[in-house]
């Protein structure tokens, strides 16, 4: 009964009113009133002051009960309710000024509704919650640092609002913490040291404006990081290499400069990796051996950068790498037959090129023989907009853009004959 009860109460403090009540609507309302023990029903509460001689939504001014306009909202219980899920509801208004009071609450799901306004500090009342999930709303405003308070918090799902300002640096205290997502807001500034968070296996901060560097001091237990489409600068630390469980980083459509580090495709356990659309400049070679690279790499994207010299040869030395895009950098020379074996005639022990981009760069020379014969389908294989000497749009990897002319390849640091 408790939990209908702050339930109605939501949605008759948050829901537009018209300006008559529903006929069912008001039986509805009798009825759970009269269904409630009247020892239960404090003196003054907003419940005891529902008269139903008149519209309960008839007059929004007056001193007696009218849809919850004239009630202060205290979402309470005083059974242990453990659960307030309205994902997907369609309810709208603001929080702003509830006061929540659920003491053995342990799941707050408001996702994809229609609520706005700032987050109010009263969540952190809900001492005993472990997910709090307000994704897909228009809140706004900053993230409040009393969630941080809330220890035992192994879910935070706030993504796709209109919240802004930092992550809150308290949220490092959120021992428990499993997963944050906080991607589609508009939080800015450095994103906080996590690296006490020794339980958090996904982290989301994308389509943000967030700056500073690459976080250095990250969790351990990190399985994917996401931080793409940010203001972040700098270089990858060296401290990536100790995330021993990550499996995918995604930290595109950022300013991040410099060489990409030879650490970063041997790590233990990453499977993707994209870099696109930063501005590195040159790819840092580990040591190999013909026989290959320990490396889990699947798919790697580093397009839309500025690298320069050769295609790097240790890529075709990946054992499980099968997705290589190198598109739109300032990559010249000519493709190494490691490339073309990978793609056409993969050995037992190495994964094949399933799609090998490099279109839009300054390889020349002629294409190899065996590229020439592959078929639609195939394998996606992109090579337009390079310096190859022919590569007619009949062919499917040559389609798409012209060759570059001559002569903007010659200029090209005159790497070109």
């Amino acid at each position: 009964m408790a939990s209908l009860f702050f339930l109605l109460l939501l949605s008759l403090a948050l829901s537009s009113a018209e300006s008559k009540t529903f006929w069912a609507d008001v039986e509805a309302l009798k009825e759970f009133k009269n269904s409630v023990h009247a020892d239960s029903v404090s003196p003054g509460s907003c419940l005891s002051s529902w008269d139903f001689s008149l519209d309960p939504c008839d007059s929004l001014f007056g001193e007696r009960f009218t849809c919850g306009f004239r009630c202060d909202l205290v979402i309470s219980g005083s059974a242990r309710v453990t659960e307030l899920s309205l994902d997907q509801a369609g309810y709208s208004g603001s929080l702003s000024s509830v006061s929540f009071n659920l003491p053995y609450l342990q799941t707050l799901d408001l996702t994809g509704n229609y609520f706005t306004g700032q987050l109010p500090d009263s969540l952190s009342h809900l001492t005993r919650l472990t997910r709090l999930a307000l994704s897909r709303n228009s809140f706004s405003g900053s993230v409040p640092g009393s969630i941080g308070s809330i220890t035992g918090l192994e879910e935070v799902l706030l993504d796709n609002n209109r919240l802004e300002g930092p992550v809150p640096a308290n949220f490092n205290g959120i021992s428990g913490l499993k997963r944050l997502e906080m991607q589609f807001n508009n939080l800015s500034g450095e994103f906080p040291d996590l690296g006490s968070l020794k339980n958090l296996s996904y982290l989301d901060a994308s389509d943000n404006r967030i700056s500073g560097r690459v976080p250095s001091s990250l969790p351990e237990s990190l399985v994917q990081i996401s931080m793409r489409n940010n203001f972040i600068g700098g270089t990858i630390p060296e401290s990536l290499n100790l995330l021993n469980s990550l499996q995918v980083l995604d930290l595109s459509h950022n300013r991040l400069s410099g060489s990409i580090p030879s650490f970063i495709f041997t790590h233990s356990s990453l499977q993707q990796l994209t870099l696109s659309f930063n501005r590195f400049t040159s790819v840092q070679s580990p040591w190999y051996s013909p026989s290959g690279l320990p490396s889990q790499l699947i798919a790697v994207d580093l397009s839309n950068n500025e690298i320069q010299g050769i295609l790097p040869l240790f890529m075709s030395l990946l054992p499980k790498l099968s997705a290589l895009s190198l598109e739109n950098n300032k990559i010249s020379g000519m493709i190494p037959t490691q490339y073309v074996w990978k793609t056409v005639s993969p050995g037992s022990y190495f994964a094949p090129f399933e799609r090998l981009l490099l279109g839009g760069n300054f390889l020349f020379g002629a294409i190899p023989g065996p590229l020439m014969e592959l078929k639609p389908g195939s394998a996606n294989v992109q090579l337009a907009g390079n310096c190859f000497f022919w590569c007619p749009t009949t062919l499917f990897f040559c389609q798409g853009r012209d060759q570059r002319p001559f002569m903007e390849c010659r200029k090209f640091r005159g790497v070109i004959p």
